[in-house]
């Protein structure tokens, strides 16, 4: 019963840790890769596709993605998302192959996405705590119920804080890797 407790609080830590990882792949710092785009979806045939389900996307530098759509059509629909959506990119069309430079981030810039990256950070820092307060209010429930002793919810208490304390400091780690790339020229 407190493994049950125990476990299900360590899953949904990760997955709240996983979230961030996902969350701080999409800030852009100065260097192209595909994952940028990846929340971005384009309207194929009255359906909306991700784009890497419409395209081959591929690096062409450090500094530009290369998107080539699978049909001829689908380059304009590909560029328009692009245009529209909340990252600030410009493509630009050559032939077949679409291309999308990432502009140089200023100072200024670079300082508001260090703000957005300790959000989402301080945001999984909170979800990991209130996962902790419900699997500590679970074994409350236990040793109320007197299926558990109370040594032993104050034993996995202890594991439950161990384990958040474990997952936080992943949290900083992943915030100061970003911090760092993103104040990296």
């Amino acid at each position: 019963m407190i493994a049950d407790v125990k476990k299900t609080a360590e899953q949904k830590m990760h997955k709240s840790l996983e979230a961030l990882k996902a969350d701080l792949g999409k800030v852009r710092t100065g260097r192209a890769h595909t994952g940028i785009l990846d929340h971005i979806s384009v309207d194929y045939y009255g359906t909306q596709m991700p784009i890497n389900q419409v395209a081959n996307l591929t690096l062409i530098d450090a500094r530009t993605i290369g998107i080539a759509p699978w049909e001829k059509k689908m380059g304009a629909v590909i560029e328009k998302a692009i245009r529209d959506s909340d990252l600030g990119l410009n493509p630009s069309s050559q032939g077949e192959l679409i291309r999308v430079p990432m502009p140089a981030l200023t100072e200024e810039r670079r300082r508001e996405l260090i703000k957005v990256v300790k959000s989402e950070s301080e945001n999984a820092k909170v979800a990991v705590r209130n996962l902790r307060r419900d699997a500590n209010h679970h074994l409350k429930e236990m040793l109320k119920q007197k299926t558990v002793s109370e040594d032993d919810e104050r034993r996995a208490q202890e594991d439950i804080q161990k384990l958040t304390d474990k997952f936080i400091a992943e949290i900083d780690k992943l915030l100061a890797v970003k911090e760092t790339d993103l104040m990296a020229v």
